[in-house]
C-alpha cells in the first residue's frame, strides 16, 4: 500500500496500549452486561441454555455486535479515533491518509474479529460437545483462528507500515498523530 501521508506509522506496542484503553472500555462494558443478566434479567440466561443458534446469535448481539459498533464508529470519520487510540495519539486512516468512512470502518472492523467471533463460534459447540471427541472440522476452524490471529501480528510487526493482515485487505493503516 502506497500510504498517502507524512505521518510515520504507529508502532504495534502503541496500537497495542491504544487497545489496552479500549479494552478497559469493553471490560466495563461486559461486566455492566453480566451484572444486568444475574440480577434484572436472569431470564436472559435462557437464551444460552437452548438452541446452539439462538445461543450464538445473542452473544453475538450482546457482545458481538456492540463492541464491533464501538470500533466503527470511533475509528470512522464519525469519531475520528476510538478512546484509547486518542490516548495513544494514534489513527486509522484510508490509503490516502484520510479518515475512514463509516463502511470503510465497517469493513476493516469486521476483518479485525474475525478471530475473535470465529472463537465465539468455535467455543459455543465445544461447550456442546461435552465429553464427546471433537470433531475434525472443529480442528480445523481452531488452526484457522490462530493462523488469523499470527497472521494479523506477524504482517503488523513486519511491514514497512506496520499494517496488520486486515489493514492490507482493507486498505487501511494507524498512524502516529504528529509530534507523537
Amino acid at each position: 500500500m502506497n500510504l498517502q501521508t507524512s505521518n510515520p506509522p504507529a508502532s504495534v506496542m502503541l496500537r497495542f496500549k491504544a487497545f489496552l484503553f479500549d479494552y478497559l472500555l469493553i471490560f466495563i462494558y461486559l461486566v455492566l452486561l453480566a451484572a444486568l443478566n444475574v440480577l434484572l434479567f436472569p431470564s436472559l440466561q435462557e437464551f444460552f441454555n437452548g438452541s446452539l443458534a439462538v445461543a450464538q446469535f445473542t452473544g453475538f448481539l450482546m457482545v458481538t455486535l456492540p463492541v464491533s459498533l464501538y470500533f466503527i464508529a470511533s475509528d470512522s470519520t464519525l469519531f475520528g479515533q476510538s478512546f484509547g487510540k486518542k490516548k495513544m495519539g494514534i489513527w486509522v486512516v484510508n490509503r490516502n491518509g484520510k479518515p475512514l468512512s463509516f463502511l470503510h470502518s465497517a469493513f476493516r472492523t469486521v476483518l479485525k474479529f474475525l478471530p475473535w467471533e470465529l472463537s465465539h463460534y468455535l467455543v459455543y459447540r465445544l461447550v456442546y460437545l461435552g465429553d464427546s471427541p471433537v470433531p475434525v472440522g472443529y480442528s480445523m476452524v481452531g488452526g484457522i483462528i490462530y493462523a488469523l490471529m499470527f497472521a494479523y501480528l506477524l504482517t503488523a510487526l513486519f511491514t514497512k507500515n506496520k499494517q496488520s493482515l486486515y489493514d492490507l485487505m482493507a486498505g487501511t493503516a494507524v498512524i502516529k498523530s504528529a509530534g507523537k
